[in-house]
């Protein structure tokens, strides 16, 4: 397996590119091909690549594969609003490359047989077993094309530079430039082709968390039946579990959700993710490039710092975008009312003067004087007006405030 990765040519590929072709131009020895359909005698990790036989000058997509597409996914958008079978079959054939035979390249840190298996069974549509190049399945050619591979441990590194080597030879004007094979949707590095389609795949199924465990401790000889007693009957047992789940929390506000944000807290979150999408992640896009120019990848350790780097920011840019999605925006109460989620309180304790901020745990910062209301000063100071004096219970014992106001 090689350990480094050479630089992109275009003048050094043919054109249209083959599979083999872009395999060995980026120094690895290509492995097949295989029928579409047929298994990949391939176990470990590394890259492959779907082509056709020949290039086709127009795409041939399969009008009423698109139509089942939109009956199964009923959220799929384009431009915002629901599309008709031949408006969505229109903007997918506009990113087809008629000269080029080459329609998907990716790349698996598992097996390669069992993923390009797994892209074989998945529904046109569902996320599982694996959504990868889901395009392909739109295609009436697809039963005719080929799979063409290479194992490597440098897997990341080996995709980015045949995407790259594919775009140096179709030229950066193709695919929503950037110069990517019809069923491929992004580049490692971060970079979308812009479709305009929102919502093509069903929404990932979200498990419910399990309930939490409750154990409680009694004195020896206190344990039911301990002294003797019958059991209790099936219905007083169902009776006291579901007294158990809907027992009231602690305090008023632990009802209250970690998606709850106020909008203070959640224009905090959008600007920090505007911040990220617009600044952090090209900047890191940008040393990436800028490491892969110095050669062998697997010894260069600003390359591997960026990529590390680059994985960090895109967790951190799920994570803002899964919480403003799902976020309930906490309205401040009237004036005079109680305190809630999103007002400010102030108290006094043993002579100091303090202002607290209501918020949920999602965008709680005690060192900034925003304590959620799921904390022990939370929920004392929920539903408090000015001029009432509660008593906190703390680790180093009780401490009383008395409220001087609430806004």
């Amino acid at each position: 397996m090689p350990g480094t990765i050479p630089a992109v040519s275009s003048a050094a590929l043919p054109s249209p590119v083959t599979a083999p072709a872009l395999l060995r131009e980026v120094g690895l020895l290509p492995d097949g091909p295989v029928p579409w359909g047929r298994p990949v005698p391939a176990r470990g990790r590394g890259v492959f690549i779907v082509e056709l036989p020949a290039p086709l000058p127009t795409a041939p997509i399969e009008l009423t594969r698109v139509g089942k597409w939109l009956e199964h996914v009923p959220g799929l958008t384009m431009d915002g609003a629901r599309p008709s079978s031949r408006a969505l079959a229109s903007r997918l054939a506009s990113f087809w490359l008629p000269g080029e035979v080459i329609l998907y390249v990716g790349a698996t840190e598992a097996s390669i047989g069992a993923r390009v298996a797994a892209m074989q069974r998945t529904v046109l549509g569902d996320r599982r077993p694996h959504s990868g190049g889901h395009w392909l399945h739109l295609l009436t050619a697809l039963p005719s094309t080929r799979i063409w591979w290479a194992e490597t441990d440098a897997v990341e590194e080996y995709e980015d530079a045949l995407l790259g080597a594919f775009a140096a030879t179709v030229g950066a004007g193709a695919g929503a430039g950037l110069g990517l094979p019809f069923a491929n949707l992004r580049r490692p590095t971060g970079e979308r082709r812009l479709t305009g389609l929102t919502g093509s795949l069903l929404p990932e199924v979200v498990e419910p968390p399990a309930p939490p465990a409750r154990v409680v401790i009694v004195p020896d000889g206190d344990a039911e039946g301990a002294r003797g007693e019958p059991p209790p009957s099936r219905a007083a047992r169902a009776r006291r579990a579901t007294a158990a789940r809907g027992a009231p929390a602690a305090g008023p506000g632990a009802q209250q959700p970690s998606a709850t944000l106020t909008a203070e807290g959640a224009e905090r979150l959008r600007v920090e993710l505007a911040e990220l999408v617009g600044v952090r992640r090209p900047e890191v896009v940008g040393r990436i490039r800028s490491a892969k120019e110095h050669g062998d990848l697997k010894e260069n350790a600003e390359y591997h710092a960026a990529r590390e780097e680059q994985s960090f920011l895109e967790g951190r840019i799920q994570a803002l975008e899964a919480q403003l999605r799902g976020a309930v925006i906490a309205i401040v109460p009237a004036a005079g009312a109680g305190a809630d989620l999103g007002s400010s309180v102030t108290v006094e304790a043993d002579g100091s003067t303090v202002t607290y901020t209501l918020v949920g745990s999602a965008e709680a910062d005690p060192s900034s004087g925003r304590v959620s209301v799921l904390s022990p000063v939370g929920r004392a100071l929920i539903g408090v007006t000015a001029g009432a004096e509660v008593t906190v219970q703390t680790p180093r014992g009780p401490v009383a405030y008395r409220v001087l106001a609430v806004k």
